[in-house]
Parts: structure tokens; sequence; C-alpha cells
């Protein structure tokens, strides 16, 4: 069944609308008509019984026999001249003395309501007389001194009906009517009209699907994510932002839900944030912000929050295998190298020569690898030490893990990734820094346990610049090159987020030491002996 549209409901409307306005407001127009004619019938008809009752023949004959003779052609005579529709004269006995019917003179006055007349009252009344509904007003008749009350005069005027009403005032309801419908019926066409297009052409049915599906896709994405109008007030939160936050309420403002944190700021400014750590409620998230824009005009922030254990665990099971591919291809390029000059010795007649190579390789790997495995307990570590060491052979930068180093568990409040992140990054600069040098060497100390980590990297390089505390902002790089400058950020907001404390040395030309210490305090034995 197809739905109505928006302009026939509010053609419908309107129609209904316009049409017990005109009709409501017609029956009170009638019934105030009828009012006032009302009124004035009776205030016209009680100054006639006044004149009436006021007259010397009407007082002296009265209540007296054949009185009805004299009274009868009086009335009747006022009667015409005022156009009302009857004159009663009755005396204490409610004997009629004047009536339009003279087959009704003689008999008793009939209506009810008549007794406060007869006890000298003066009043209008309505009531259905003889000949119909009328307004009748009663005025007593005195004697001539005014002491005794003689007799009474009714003057009724016939009250117009409603239907009678209706009748002579259709032409102007239906006027109206027409009239009230046609403007009526021409603002709804414009009205629709402007609302379609503040609709963008869909229907209200069609809106409140499209909200209640948007709805439900944010509900269920595994993610967090709030919205936020130009006024940083939250203006939606789904259940995951909601249990992330903490914060139930349906609306609220940015700075109650995350109050002195970087996201406020950033969400003023109406700047594009992406994967940066938030700390809220004693657990990590990562922060992805990006502006509204409608119709060039800000409106706001989406914010989307993702727990970085989630993350991690994801970005683990990828980082193992990147590393996996990393460490293959330097062996590879590293054992052909090896294999072109075992053959070659092999070729000269050399065999022993080949053969001490070989039984060299294979120790040497062997005995790192061991030392690793004993010292290293968590495999993506590991597994990132023997690729880098790898890497480092394929650069020709002597690599040094130094013999101290142990990673027995991973601190509390670190995850496997946050290590791989931390260490990975400083390896990663050591290596660039000294690829300028003649002599190319990069060490790493590496100890923790569930309450302690320290991570040392020292490499050979030229130092750092003029500004070294720089190094640890976004998009800060001595590279120039685009998407550099995110590595150390990363690793000064995981160290800082678990208030920890980064330290470092330089002298120009003479490289650099950076020291990241969590936990509690140990010294370092800088006496140490080195595995390479």
């Amino acid at each position: 069944m197809n739905k109505i549209s928006l302009r026939m409901k509010m053609f419908i409307f309107s129609f209904i609308l316009v049409f017990f306005s005109v009709m409501t407001s017609g029956w009170i127009m009638i019934h105030n008509i009828s009012a006032a004619f009302e009124k004035e019938l009776g205030a016209r008809a009680i100054a006639i019984a006044r004149t009436v009752a006021q007259l010397p023949e009407i007082k002296d004959h009265v209540g007296a026999e054949g009185g009805a003779g004299v009274i009868q052609p009086i009335a009747e005579r006022v009667r015409l001249a005022t156009d009302v529709d009857y004159i009663v004269v009755f005396d204490m006995n409610r004997i009629r003395y004047s009536h339009p019917s003279e087959s009704k003179l003689g008999t008793p006055f009939e209506g009810g309501d008549e007794r406060a007349s007869l006890s000298e009252h003066e009043y209008i009344s309505k009531a259905q007389g003889v000949l119909g509904y009328a307004i009748r007003a009663f005025v007593p008749i005195m004697d001539e001194e005014g002491v005794k009350q003689v007799g009474v005069v009714a003057v009724g005027i016939l009250s117009p009906t409603l239907h009678s009403l209706i009748v002579e005032y259709r032409n102007d309801m239906l006027l109206s009517l027409v009239w009230g419908l046609f403007i009526g019926l021409v603002g709804s066409f414009f009205i629709a009209n402007h609302l379609k297009k503040q609709t963008l052409n869909l229907e209200p049915y069609e809106i409140a699907r499209m909200v209640e599906e948007r709805s439900s896709m944010m509900q269920a994405m595994d993610i967090g994510i709030l919205a936020t109008d130009e006024q940083s007030n939250v203006i939606f939160m789904n259940r995951l932002a909601k249990q992330y936050t903490k914060y139930y309420n349906n609306s609220a403002a940015l700075n109650d839900i995350f109050p002195d944190t970087w996201i406020v700021k950033e969400a003023q400014s109406s700047k594009e944030v992406i994967h940066r750590p938030l700390l809220c409620h004693d657990v990590m998230y990562l922060v992805k912000m990006y502006p509204i824009q409608v119709k060039g005009r800000s409106a706001g922030s989406l914010i989307m929050m993702t727990d970085r254990q989630e993350a991690h665990i994801l970005a683990e099971e990828l980082t193992g295998i990147k590393m996996l591919v990393d460490t293959l291809r330097s062996q590879n390029h590293e054992y052909m190298n090896k294999l072109h000059s075992i053959a070659g010795l092999i070729q000269l007649d050399r065999s022993e020569e080949a053969l001490n190579m070989i039984v060299d390789e294979i120790s040497d790997e062997q005995e790192v690898t061991q030392f690793l495995k004993d010292h290293i307990s968590d495999y993506s570590v590991l597994g990132l030490l023997l690729g880098k060491r790898s890497r480092a052979k394929e650069l020709g930068v002597s690599f040094v893990i130094e013999e101290q180093s142990y990673l027995s568990e991973i601190m509390n409040g670190f995850s496997s990734g946050d290590i791989v992140t931390i260490v990975g990054n400083l390896i990663d600069n050591a290596m660039e820094a000294c690829m300028q040098k003649s002599e190319r060497m990069v060490s790493l100390l590496i100890q923790g346990d569930a309450d302690f980590l320290l991570i040392r990297v020292q490499d050979s390089g030229s130092g750092l610049p003029a500004q070294p505390e720089r190094i640890f902002e976004y998009g800060f790089s001595t590279k120039g090159n685009e998407g550099r400058g995110i590595g150390l950020a990363l690793v000064k907001q995981i160290v800082e987020s678990n208030q920890g404390d980064i330290d470092f040395r330089s002298e120009p030309g003479g490289g650099t030491e950076i020291t990241i210490k969590v936990g509690r305090e140990q010294e370092i034995d800088r006496d140490y002996s080195i595995y390479c």
C-alpha cells in the first residue's frame, strides 16, 4: 500500500481544519447573533409593555366586567403599530382581556412564567407560548393611585429559530467556508513545497526510516562514536561511546565528558586528528576526529574512539606477519651473498674455508637466537629484534643487543604492541641517523617485568637537531618527507600515558642516546658486555 505524501496529508489536514474552523465560527456567530437579537427584542418588548400598562383605559377596565371590549381594540392597535407578535392583558386571576386570537379572550393565561408578575415584578422571560417560542416581557398594571396591582401586561415577540438563522446567513457561511478552504489549500501547498525543500524532497516516513537505519548502524559499530555541534555540545553517542565514557545522559557539553583533555580544544579548532591517544577512566583509547562541514560551514565534529588494547591485538597480528616478511627478505638477501661466497670458495678448491664459514654462520645465528629466546619472553618483541638484526646486516649497521637485556614480562599498562612500537621506532630512527657515517653502530638495552620497563637505544649518528625536544612533535622530521614525524610522537604518547619518562643525550656528530624509564627506579650498569 502506497503511503500518503506530505503534500496530500497537508491538503487533507488543511481541509479538515478549515472546515471545522468555519463551522465552529459560524455556530458561534449564529449563537452570538441570536443572543444579541434576543436581548434587543427583550428591551423592545418591555418598553412596549410599560407603555400599555400606563394607559388609563387599561388600568380602569382590567378586572372589570366587559373590560375586554375596551382593552382588546387598544392592545391590537398597539400590537400592529409596534409590530410585535402579541399583547396579552390579564387580571390577577390570569383571565385574558386581550389576545391576537379573540377566541382566547376570557380564558386563563398559560405559560408558567407569569407567576412573578402577579407579585408586582417586572421582567423578561423566554418561554413556549401559544404562538411559539417567544421573548416575553411582563409588566404589572397598578391602579390610579399606584398602590394596588390590578393586572399584568405581557408583550411577546417570537424569537427566530436556529434553522431560520442558518437559512438567513447560509450564503455568508458558505462564502466563508469556500474562501477559507481556498486559502488553506493554497497555503498548505506552499508550506508543503517549502518543507520538501528543507527535507531534501524526502517524505517524513522516509526521514524517520533513514534516521532509524543510521542510528542502528551507528549503534552496531564496534567503535565509540560521538557527534558534536558547533558549540561542542554532544548531540549523539552510540552505545560503545556511552560505555567508554560512562556518561549516559542524552545531551552534554564535550568538556563535561572529557574534562581537562586535549579533545575539547581540538574539537573547537575544527582540526582533523588521527589515532591520538586519550586516557578516559584509566583506559587508553585511540581517537580519530573529523570536522563536519555543511554547505561550507562548520557544523561540529565526528569523534571515533577505539579501545587501544583491541587495536593493538589486531596490530600485533599484522605486525607479526610484516616482521616475518621483513626478516625473511633480509635473511634471503644476506644468505644469497654468503652462498655466493661459499660457492666461490668451493670453485677455488678451498673447501675447508667454505666449511668453516658455514659452521661460523650456523653457530652465530643459533647463539643469538637462543640468547633472545632465553631473555625475551614476548614473541612479538623477539620477532622484532630478529627482524631488526637482519635489517641492520643488510644496511651495514652493527646492531648490538646488550647482554643485560631481558624482558621477563610485559609491564602492567603496556601491551606487546606498545613495546614493539617503542623499540621499533627507536631502532629505525637510530639506523637512519647513522647511515651517513662510515662507522654505523646501534645498541639496545631493554629490561622489563610486570612493574618496570627500561629501554635505551644508542647510535653513532650525527646527533639531534638544534631543537631536540621537537623530535617528539607530530609531523616534525629532519627528512622533510610527507608522512614522516609520527613514530617518535607515538612513542612519547605511549610513555606519558603510563607516567613514564623520556631522557635523551646528544652531541653534534657524536651520536644520540635515548632512554625510557617507566616504573620503579633501577640503576643501569654501564660496564656491560654486548651480544651481537
